[in-house]
């Protein structure tokens, strides 16, 4: 074992005592599951054995986590203190990714890499996302293409998972894995090491009262390790790397800012937007300007950092959003903009009435369901009309949701029309439709005999007839 290598074990073994201490209540993720605890260490021969039955060879770095550090511990699945929920045991749960057989592919050549293209992960597949009539088999066989070479090591929850790549030109690159097959994502350490350290970094480097030396590693450590790192690298992967590691710190001294700020003015695509999230997050007024004139060619990215970082000052981009509205015309634009809205506390309905005819469905979706967010939504009951008659189901049902609270008698020939057109459940559409007729005595079965000729009026006469 190389001389870095023990040192850094031994700075780990600190960090993780000092982990402890400073996340006493188990704030970080997943802490509560791990508890900081690892169990015990395994011996060459456990290694040996392992790499024996599966035919293949562990990367250094991970193998002295293994001998050094602990293995296992009292987490999900037994997993030893980690990122998310820790890390596995030597060993176990490698059917993550392939369910039978997973030994079989383990030792095959690794066929992801950071830069892997999106058309290239689409094509790898393709057989499994267009084929639902794919066999067990096949289907098996088609992740281990995948997934090849990964070894699992850990899960961040849901179908989100860490691997350890085992072999090729990335051997000891953790990568992060989402069994639904979203695209793989490589995170910027090459080995294991590197990785876990960082996940302790970002837990403990604000506490540099203990040992200033002990974070001037990883780009999760000191700042001012981290842009002495920006300042030297020469390509833009590693300084969209020290910029993530500056943003997820909970403080940033005015001095670095203004140094980010010179950068934002002299970089340029996806390196400038990183610097106006960093700038957003820390210094808003600081960051207005910028914003505004970002907006220019990315309206997505000013609303999510808006809304991430400064939603209490939402009321800034009021009119800003009425003067570009027309510029919004995909979803997750449309979606923030409503996020911005609503934290407004005022009533958005003029502004979000044109959407609920926009040709794209999910934009619509957004619309009825914002519009069911507004106190005085029973003031746009004909723009709701129209969306109970929409052709799209999920348009109906989210109308149906929107509604909520409203009693109108001018709805009851439109639920009715909506039990006619619906005679058994589609998406959901009848539980939806059974809620609204709860406050009126009725189910989408006896709204079928009822008569609605008979209207309430401002005398209190009889206000309909429910059955004929």
């Amino acid at each position: 074992m190389s001389e870095e290598i023990t040192s850094q074990i031994e700075r780990i073994k600190k960090k993780l005592i000092l982990a402890k201490d400073i996340d006493k209540d188990f704030k970080v993720f997943g802490a509560e599951s791990h508890e900081y605890i690892l169990g015990e260490t395994v011996n060459e021969d456990d290694i040996l054995e392992f790499e024996k039955e599966c035919i293949l060879s562990l990367p250094e770095s991970y193998k002295a986590f293994l001998l050094c550090i602990g293995n296992g511990g009292i987490s999900y699945q037994n997993s030893a203190a980690g990122p998310s929920y820790g890390i596995y045991p030597l060993g176990k749960y490698i059917n993550e990714f392939v369910y039978d057989n997973p030994e079989n592919y383990l030792r095959n050549d690794c066929v992801l890499y950071p830069e892997m293209a999106d058309q290239e992960w689409q094509e790898l597949t393709k057989k499994i996302d267009e084929n639902d009539d794919i066999s067990d088999e096949e289907f098996d066989n088609e992740l281990g293409k995948m997934f090849a070479g990964v070894l699992p090591i850990g899960s961040q929850g849901c179908s989100y998972y860490y691997g350890l790549v085992l072999n090729g030109k990335f051997k000891g690159h953790v990568v992060y894995i989402d069994v639904d097959r979203q695209k793989p994502f490589f995170p910027f350490e090459s080995n294991f090491l590197d990785w876990y350290e960082r996940w302790l970094d970002e837990i403990t480097a604000e506490n540099t009262e203990v040992d200033n030396d002990l974070f001037s590693y990883t780009l999760g450590g000191a700042i001012n390790h981290i842009l002495d790192v920006y300042k030297f690298a020469d390509d833009k992967e590693t300084k969209q790397q020290c910029l993530l590691g500056i943003l997820k710190k909970k403080n940033v001294d005015s001095q670095t800012l203004d140094f980010l700020e010179k950068e934002y003015k002299l970089s340029e695509n996806e390196i400038q937007k990183s610097l106006l999230q960093i700038l957003t997050k820390f210094d808003y007024n600081r960051a207005y300007q910028y914003l505004l004139d970002f907006a220019e060619k990315d309206l997505l990215s000013v609303f999510k950092f808006v809304y991430w970082y400064a939603k209490n000052k939402s009321a800034d981009w009021l009119q800003f959003i009425k003067t570009n509205i027309e510029r919004i015309n995909d979803e997750e634009t449309f979606r923030f903009c409503t996020y911005l809205l609503k934290e407004m506390n005022i009533d958005y309905g003029s502004i979000i009435i044109p959407f609920t005819t926009h040709l794209n469905e999910e934009i619509r979706v957004t619309a009825y369901y914002s519009l069911g967010k507004l106190e005085n939504k029973a003031d746009y009951l004909d723009i709701f009309i129209t969306g109970l008659n929409d052709k799209i189901n999920r348009i109906v049902h989210t109308t149906l949701q929107a509604l909520d609270g409203v009693k109108e008698e001018k709805l009851l020939k439109h639920y009715k029309n909506i039990a006619e057109r619906f005679p058994v459940e589609q998406d959901y559409v009848l539980v939806n439709l059974n809620h609204r007729l709860k406050d009126y005595g009725l189910t989408n079965k006896t709204i079928l005999t009822s008569d609605f000729g008979a209207l309430p009026n401002k005398r209190g006469k009889k206000w309909y007839i429910f059955w004929k």
